[in-house]
């Protein structure tokens, strides 16, 4: 059975907060990184529910970073 629409946001919730937790980074600081507010940050962990531009910053936050590393050799 297809997961229902509150399912998968509570899910891409879950995962923004396992993310951040795998950086440790308190919600205070993954919010600032992010350039939104703390309480968006919250919203976006407990329900999964922000604006798209609000996700895609998350998303730009919590990026891996191993890419940029090796490419500066220099």
């Amino acid at each position: 059975m297809p997961l229902t629409l509150p399912d998968q946001l509570m899910g891409l919730g879950k995962r923004i907060k396992d993310r951040r937790l795998a950086l440790d980074l308190t919600q205070q600081a993954a919010a600032a990184k992010a350039g939104v507010a703390h309480r968006t940050w919250r919203r976006m962990e407990a329900e999964g529910r922000a604006s798209i531009e609000d996700l895609v910053r998350a998303a730009i936050a919590l990026r891996p970073s191993w890419p940029y590393h090796w490419m500066n050799l220099a």
